[in-house]
């Protein structure tokens, strides 16, 4: 069935730069790009046409199984609607949902939340109820003496894109600062004796399974060619083992000392876009507008907000001169590009017509419409 869309008087957002003109979106693919107006075609009204977004690492999902400490939502596929509706109304049309593995201090919770997740976006898949394209990030916390036996089982699943090794322990990496790890996990009252127990607790346990761990899922990943990510690099040290593990991401790095060690490595870097829209870091870490002045910054994340990831990228151009394509590319074609996501991430021909139209209203950009596969969603 032959299918063509036009949209015409757009500001079309290429890897090149802007054209003022029309696109054509014919059987889920860029069919052309020109400049000037098309006739039999829906007018932008000036607006922006810039791809679809790639999100690589939300923990959103969780938060809609979730909404409650102790509260979970009676429907698996209510909650991944929900999901699926926020993250296509931020203008993203491919998400890794990211999902953990591994349990802290948190009980059998993350493994109940880690097995509703996979099946809900089985199940939506199957019965093509999704409107955004979902994937699957699983985090894996290799401290965590649970996390091998959750891993597992879902290695071989079709849709896992990124595999990112993640270490909590107390003390180090993003919780450096212990008063930082009690407001994180809300342990801020606990008694200070039973608190440094479970700080030699979670230490043992990272002497026991930090290494074994890392060496198994990383074998697992090598055998199916997925990337994988290191998470909340602090030091030269984190990162050179990571490079020595053939790993190619450096996810949230904490400070510039590793940003510049991750960059000299050749790793891809992600930053939270929340830390460019609050401008800094919640947990104390190095700012995301810092790193992206001194260019090192390759890829934004909306972590916890889907809607950052839009605006994130807008502000890195408004309010730091980045040209808007270099901007834009933070969120498409980089993160497509290190999740081996060859035919998206940006608007050139023959790519998939995965595109969004933005307009800026008082320096926030306004998602208007979004088409994924040529089809419109939105």
């Amino acid at each position: 069935m032959n299918t063509e869309t036009v949209l015409t008087n757009a500001r079309i957002v290429t890897p090149e730069g802007v054209t003022e003109g029309s696109l054509c979106l014919q059987d889920g693919l860029i069919a052309d790009i020109h400049a000037g107006s098309s006739h039999c075609a829906e007018d932008m009204r000036g607006d922006y046409i810039i791809p679809g977004l790639i999100e690589m690492h939300t923990d959103h999902l969780e938060t809609q199984f979730q909404p409650r400490p102790g509260v979970l939502w009676p429907s698996r596929l209510a909650a991944l609607l929900a999901h699926d509706t926020q993250v296509v109304g931020a203008g993203i049309t491919t998400v890794l949902d990211s999902v953990c593995c591994g349990q802290l201090n948190e009980g059998n919770m993350r493994r109940t939340l880690l097995s509703m997740s996979i099946e809900a976006i089985r199940d939506a898949r199957k019965k093509d109820v999704l409107r955004a394209d979902h994937l699957l990030h699983l985090r894996c916390e290799i401290c965590d003496q649970h996390m091998l036996d959750m891993f597992e089982p879902y290695a071989e699943e079709e849709n896992l894109r990124l595999v990112s090794l993640m270490d909590h322990t107390p003390g180090q990496r993003q919780f450096r600062n212990l008063d930082k790890y009690k407001e994180y996990y809300r342990v801020e009252d606990m008694p200070e004796t039973e608190f440094q127990s479970m700080i030699d607790r979670l230490k043992t346990e990272q002497v026991e399974f930090a290494d074994k761990h890392r060496a198994a899922v990383l074998a697992l990943c090598s055998y199916r060619g997925i990337p994988v990510a290191s998470h909340d690099d602090t030091t030269e040290e984190h990162v050179a083992e990571a490079f020595a593990c053939g790993i190619t991401i450096s996810e949230f790095p904490t400070t510039m000392e590793a940003a510049r060690a991750a960059r000299a490595k050749g790793l891809g870097i992600v930053m939270g876009a929340p830390n460019v829209v609050r401008g800094g870091s919640h947990s104390g870490n190095v700012s995301a507008r810092t790193l992206a002045a001194e260019g090192l910054l390759d890829i934004l994340s909306s972590d916890y907000v889907p809607a950052s990831l839009l605006h994130g990228a807008f502000l890195l151009h408004s309010d730091l001169g980045v040209p808007l394509q270099d901007a834009l590319s933070t969120v498409t074609s980089n993160p497509a590009r290190l999740l081996k996501l060859d035919d998206r991430g940006e608007i050139a021909l023959g790519k998939r017509a995965d595109v969004v139209r933005v307009r800026v209203v008082d320096d926030v950009p306004v998602v208007r419409g979004v088409w994924r596969n040529g089809e419109r969603l939105l």
